[in-house]
């Protein structure tokens, strides 16, 4: 996920991996955005997104201090983190791991299916997040993800991986709210459509600035990222159900840095989450 290289993903130049994680409080249970709003500010790249690269000197953060305080910790990976050692990972105290599997249109991530079953193989609850590129139509994006991601009933839900792309060689689209947030909208319906699940929106600071700060998609549970501060010096009062807080992690079985993330209750909180919505949410 966030690290400060650029990539080239589906032809066009896909943004910087290195996500800056911001903490959340701990009492903020639930996530949420809502609505839609009028037009929005432009937005620039926040040196990151879910994806994987390794990043530069590590210096543990605020971020990670308060982070330790969180029971319930999970990665995110992609082609980036190499061959992962899934029974390790879930031997070395992980709980939960979201792989990224699509993006755009025509892009698969080349490790998806591996990650996929080898996170299943461990017995270590996973979902699959998409990379949305602003270029081609939204149902495009969902039915690329669709053809690829399978519809099972342990897995975590769906996310949606929504930054802006102003840098891209291909797509220097600028994002203009109302088309944004309908498009996002679309993509979110359908995702639950599809799996029966409520998707989860993955952002930035800078892309929820720009499109979520008025409270516009709060039915949908949030993904944040904030590598420095607690959440709330960026997100305020937002509730967010998870938080990547670190960007250059060493976990146990993956051979390169990696996104950390934190669930934002209790053990009590992550087995009721996964209840309500893994199995239960499929039946």
């Amino acid at each position: 996920m966030p690290f400060n290289d650029f990539l080239l993903f589906q032809g066009y130049s896909a943004r910087m991996n290195n996500r800056s994680k911001t903490l959340g409080f701990l009492g903020l249970a639930a996530l949420l955005l809502a609505g839609c709003g009028g037009p929005g500010p432009s937005i620039m790249p926040d040196s990151g997104r879910l994806s994987g690269q390794r990043p530069g000197h590590f210096k543990e953060s605020e971020a990670i201090k308060i982070a330790k305080d969180l029971p319930v910790h999970g990665v995110d990976v992609s082609k980036y983190q190499g061959d992962v050692d899934w029974m390790a990972v879930a031997n070395g105290g992980v709980n939960f791991a979201y792989i990224k599997a699509t993006e755009g249109g025509d892009r698969l991530d080349p490790k998806f299916f591996r990650n996929w079953h080898g996170a299943k193989a461990a017995g270590l609850p996973r979902g699959a997040y998409h990379f949305v590129y602003w270029c081609r139509p939204w149902h495009e994006n969902m039915s690329w993800f669709e053809q690829h991601v399978p519809r099972e009933p342990d897995a975590l839900p769906p996310v949606l991986d929504v930054e802006a792309t102003p840098t891209s060689t291909t797509c220097p689209r600028r994002l203009e709210k109302e088309p944004t947030l309908r498009e996002i909208k679309a993509m979110l319906v359908e995702m639950e459509r599809f799996y029966g699940k409520k998707p989860i929106i993955y952002t930035t600071v800078d892309f929820y600035e720009a499109m979520f700060s008025d409270g516009e998609m709060s039915e949908y549970p949030m993904w944040i990222r904030s590598t420095k501060h607690h959440p709330a010096v960026r997100y305020g009062n937002r509730p967010w159900h998870f938080w990547q807080y670190q960007s250059d992690a060493w976990v146990h079985g993956i051979p390169t840095r990696v996104d950390r993330n934190a669930f934002y209750g209790d053990e009590k909180d992550w087995r009721n989450w996964l209840q309500n919505n893994t199995f239960a949410a499929a039946r």
